[in-house]
């Protein structure tokens, strides 16, 4: 699954998220025993936004992010952009947002435009990562901020063995039982695993022309935060 390329992924992710948009935001809280909360709390915070700012959710989902900008930042225009229709009917029941239908290769919106960009466990989906990357690129304003919380590649440690069981034995257990679509929480540890590591992402985020790049590991070394500036 996660060794699929070009028009192939994409039809299997988007398929994908199709299927268990329903019981997306339950399987977050239970993967990560509800810290993804916190994670995308912190991204706003390190979004750094104006109280009228622009800011772009980027691979959206249901929106998540967006409402925890929207709940730091009730003034701000806030954009939830993801190209999973169905993730963003799911979406929709817990309240409006301003969902748009966009792919994250070719976002449909003009340069310069947002003051801040982010994204939640997007990028490691992207069939061209650097692209991705160049999109958010174009559309922040200069001084403008993107955040990515994405999974990374763990390093090997003394709790490399119980990383894997979660990874590997609970979470498709769990998929199954909650969503009947098991191999798409195959698919998550496979991803993960296949990532480039947080110093990696770094450095392509770096080539593309942002600077002040910082990140941190959390949940074992499996989840980074990376930040950058315009």
């Amino acid at each position: 699954m996660a060794q699929l390329t070009g028009k192939e992924r994409v039809t299997y992710v988007q398929t994908m998220f199709t299927r268990i948009a329903k019981r997306y935001d339950l399987m977050n809280r239970l993967m990560t025993g509800g810290q993804d909360v916190r994670w995308r709390r912190k991204v706003i915070q390190l979004a750094r936004l104006p109280h009228n700012a622009r800011l772009l959710d980027v691979g959206a989902g249901t929106g998540d992010l967006a409402r925890a900008a929207l709940a730091q930042f009730p003034r701000a225009k806030i954009i939830a952009a993801d190209f999973t229709l169905e993730m963003m009917r799911a979406g929709q029941k817990n309240g409006a947002l301003d969902f748009s239908a966009a792919d994250a290769l070719h976002l449909p919106f003009k340069n310069l435009l947002f003051d801040a960009v982010v994204s939640g466990f997007l990028m490691r989906n992207v069939i061209d990562l650097q692209k991705a990357i160049q999109e958010q690129y174009r559309v922040l304003k200069t001084g403008g901020r993107i955040v990515i919380l994405d999974t990374t590649r763990p390093r090997k440690n003394i709790l490399s063995p119980l990383i894997w069981l979660h990874m590997h034995a609970v979470i498709p257990v769990l998929g199954r039982l909650l969503t009947g679509v098991q191999e798409a929480y195959r698919y998550l540890p496979e991803t993960t695993e296949g990532f480039i590591t947080a110093e990696e992402l770094a450095a392509r985020m770096a080539a593309v022309g942002f600077k002040k790049i910082s990140y941190q590991r959390l949940m074992f070394g499996t989840i980074a935060i990376h930040c950058g500036e315009k």
